[in-house]
């Protein structure tokens, strides 16, 4: 099973370049400062339905099975990784058996005033109440977004049991202490900050889409 994971990885990453969802050789401006050669462009992922549920699909494949098996709850951060947590909670019913309860679905909302930007509306604050949580996004960078939905989470009373994305940029600097699933691996390289962007010193013109 393990190399039919790996297949798929390695599948999913020439995917995502193909279809331009994983850009890699541009020139961006992630809007926090940086600028980078390396951009999952969520708006390709997503303007077909059929896109995001195929790599959804091949997340639950390399997800495993007693994952897809404990999970009661799908929740992730507005608008990439929510969108793909409420695809995951229904593709993961179609896995299990029909009297199996079937798996709900949770959005944390920006919200300046709230943890750490985000926030859970009391409607899912109870769906989160004593369930197994798994959070999903579409890319992980530090892993800062997954630690603020685990505390939102918590604070809910839920568990959270892993974390899943379409991409991890293999620079995860916090550890929540459950396992971590990518769909597809890519160490992207360096970031700069914009006043010091080789790129711009290159005058090499800002990727727009």
């Amino acid at each position: 099973m393990s190399d039919k994971r790996t297949e798929l990885r390695e599948k999913a990453l020439k995917d995502l370049q193909q279809f331009e969802v994983l850009m890699i050789d541009g020139h961006f401006d992630y809007g926090n400062g940086y600028h980078g050669r390396v951009y999952l462009n969520p708006h390709q992922l997503f303007r077909h339905p059929s896109t995001i549920w195929r790599f959804a699909q091949d997340l639950l494949d390399v997800m495993p099975s007693e994952l897809v098996q404990r999970t009661e709850v799908v929740a992730g951060p507005v608008t990439g990784g929510a969108l793909l947590a409420h695809t995951i909670a229904g593709l993961l019913d179609s896995r299990r058996s029909l009297t199996h309860p079937p798996c709900s679905f949770a959005p944390f909302n920006y919200d300046g005033y709230g943890s750490g930007g985000f926030a859970l509306r009391t409607f899912y604050r109870q769906e989160l109440k004593g369930k197994r949580v798994l959070l999903a996004d579409d890319v992980r960078n530090t892993g800062d977004t997954f630690a603020r939905c685990a505390a939102l989470v918590k604070d809910a009373g839920g568990t959270v049991v892993a974390t899943v994305e379409i991409y991890d940029r293999c620079e995860a600097n916090i550890d929540l202490g459950v396992p971590n699933v990518a769909l597809a691996e890519y160490k992207a390289p360096e970031n700069y900050k914009a006043d010091a962007c080789p790129l711009c010193a290159k005058k090499i013109p800002i990727t727009r889409f």
